[in-house]
């Protein structure tokens, strides 16, 4: 079995009002090295940027590690204990209701 660097993300993500401005940041660190990482959107929604900081954070990673995020969402933990994001992905980016687009892209 294949041992993979491991790198710890710390997340967080802000908004004020909902939808209103808010921004996200994110910190990896893997032995001494550390990369901190930031940004925002003027019109968003508190879970979008909540989930923003660890997608940004893993397309950083310029190989396969064994990624342990920290996050105090409550969101984000539910989403990843309950494997959301492979029902997102089956049902084609798109909400239950099947009308509204899941948006995390950047403007």
């Amino acid at each position: 079995m294949a041992t993979y660097e491991q790198v710890r993300m710390f997340t967080d993500g802000v908004c004020l009002g909902n939808p209103g401005p808010g921004g996200y940041a994110a910190m990896l660190v893997s032995g001494l090295h550390r990369k901190e990482l930031n940004g925002g959107f003027r019109l968003t929604t508190n879970n979008r940027m909540e989930l923003m900081a660890i997608i940004v954070g893993l397309e950083l990673l310029p190989r396969t590690c064994e990624v342990v995020v920290s996050s105090d969402s409550q969101y984000v933990v539910q989403a990843m204990q309950k494997r959301w994001p492979q029902r997102w992905r089956a049902n084609g980016w798109r909400l239950a209701d099947r009308f509204r687009r899941l948006d995390i892209t950047a403007e």
